[in-house]
């Protein structure tokens, strides 16, 4: 395992609250100078001050996950400004539109799959243009965090619930598509894709959106317990990768299952 994330850069979609800002924390208290992303930039600041007071390096990138020139534009001016020393993405970024069946709003639902699934999609293929071109000695990271929520049921959670799964089984598609594009090197061996994306699927934190649940706190894990998660896997050695990492308080209701 790797002592620390030192000379690298590292996207945090959603960074302003939440499990985006401690990601942030984690990621720089790491050595990793991090790119804070969130349309939200009154919160964005606030994690970027928090960084800065910790000793850590980071800035902030102006970022609407659902529009396509906003991905393109962040992407290329943090390789622009950071050469290939940007090697790291991590999609936190999502929201939640309650509805049941009988009154769910459609722009509610569209808007959710475009945060919680679109938009990471299509900004880690952006990410993987320009990672692809890597050399031999190097491996890029991508994080997605998905949500328990993609592997069970909840009454009002067609959208969000619906959102992580697809989020989830898209991830797989990305992996499976990785492995089959690994390099054949001149002696018969075979290099891997020069990037690795790994999952992270927790069950319900301490933040903001989860506020309107009402969750007991009990049943809830501080969003620092996933960051760690969340660096622990980039730290992993480059020829490891864990495709999913499920995360949940010691009294979840739905473990063992």
């Amino acid at each position: 395992m790797e002592e620390s994330l030192k000379g690298r850069v590292a996207l945090v979609t959603g960074g302003a609250s939440g499990l985006g800002r401690a990601t942030a924390l984690a990621l720089a208290e790491a050595g990793a100078h991090v790119a804070i992303a969130d349309i939200n930039a009154p919160g964005s600041d606030e994690t970027l001050a928090q960084v800065s007071a910790a000793g850590g390096s980071a800035e902030v990138v102006a970022l609407d996950v659902t529009d396509d020139e906003s991905r393109r534009s962040v992407v290329a001016g943090l390789f622009d400004r950071h050469g290939d020393a940007f090697d790291i993405l991590v999609n936190v970024a999502g929201i939640d539109r309650p509805g049941y069946i009988t009154d769910i709003d459609l722009a509610d639902y569209r808007q959710v799959q475009a945060v919680n699934c679109e938009g990471p999609i299509f900004l880690t293929s952006e990410f993987m243009k320009r990672v692809q071109h890597l050399p031999d000695e190097r491996t890029a990271d991508v994080v997605h965090v998905v949500s328990l929520s993609a592997v069970t049921s909840g009454s009002g959670a067609i959208a969000y619930n619906g959102s992580k799964a697809g989020f989830l089984n898209a991830t797989k598609c990305i992996q499976r598509e990785l492995r089959e594009k690994a390099v054949r090197q001149p002696d018969g061996s075979e290099r891997p894709f020069p990037c690795r994306v790994q999952s992270v699927i927790p069950a319900a934190m301490d933040t903001p959106m989860m506020e309107q649940w009402g969750i007991p706190e009990h049943l809830m894990m501080p969003p620092s317990a996933v960051a760690e998660a969340i660096r622990t896997l980039l730290l992993l050695h480059p020829a490891s990768f864990v495709p999913e990492m499920q995360i949940v308080p010691r009294l979840e209701p739905n473990f063992p299952r």
